[in-house]
């Protein structure tokens, strides 16, 4: 079975436009078989960007940016340029589509996590891929620590029965701050700060 978090996607390629809607406005997105939440903007992602939106400011990373929703609306929304990267080639291939579609600024390049990533950023966004298993989360979360400038931030989107508790235990090890800036319908976002 193909997972979004493979590199090279072997479903049937059927590439097609749908509207995500966002802060009251309709966006143009191109998506396909074999990326995350192809046929709309997931809820927890919607989530973490309402929560993180307003706080956002200086140099941005789109941690498993898929398809390009997230960059692409930080971009819009915030007037920020994201680095957007994703292990998945269809989805870089899409979100770099989806930049030019929405006339949006944002680099796109392939990333097995922070294997390419060698910028530091004031805030990065995970929308974590939780079946890949705790041991590489939480060594992303460990990792995205060497890539935020001096008091940057890891936001990250999870559900509470996706282990909530034990992902805020994790982030409360390895930084020093962790706060919960929203929770809605089981899905919690958490800010987790270098001082």
């Amino acid at each position: 079975m193909e997972h979004y978090f493979t590199e090279e996607s072997t479903s049937p390629s059927e590439p097609r436009e749908i509207k995500l809607f966002y802060n009251g406005r309709a966006y143009p997105f191109i998506t396909d078989h074999g990326v995350f939440s192809k046929d709309r903007l997931d809820f927890g992602t919607e989530v973490m960007l309402k929560a993180s939106m307003d706080r956002l400011e200086g140099s941005v990373l789109d941690l498993g940016c898929g398809y390009g929703p997230v960059g692409v609306l930080v971009n819009l929304e915030r007037g920020l340029s994201c680095h957007m990267v994703d292990i998945n080639r269809r989805a870089l291939e899409l979100a770099r589509r989806n930049l030019k579609l929405n006339r949006a600024e944002g680099r796109v390049f392939y990333s097995d996590g922070f294997s390419e990533i060698e910028d530091k950023y004031n805030y990065i966004l995970f929308n974590p891929p939780i079946r890949r298993g705790k041991e590489l989360i939480y060594g992303l979360f460990s990792q995205a620590r060497e890539h935020l400038k001096e008091g940057g931030s890891l936001i990250i989107v999870i559900q509470k029965k996706q282990g909530m508790a034990s992902a805020r235990k994790k982030l409360e090890e390895l930084y020093e701050r962790v706060e919960i800036l929203d929770k809605k319908a089981g899905y919690y976002v958490l800010e987790a700060s270098l001082e």
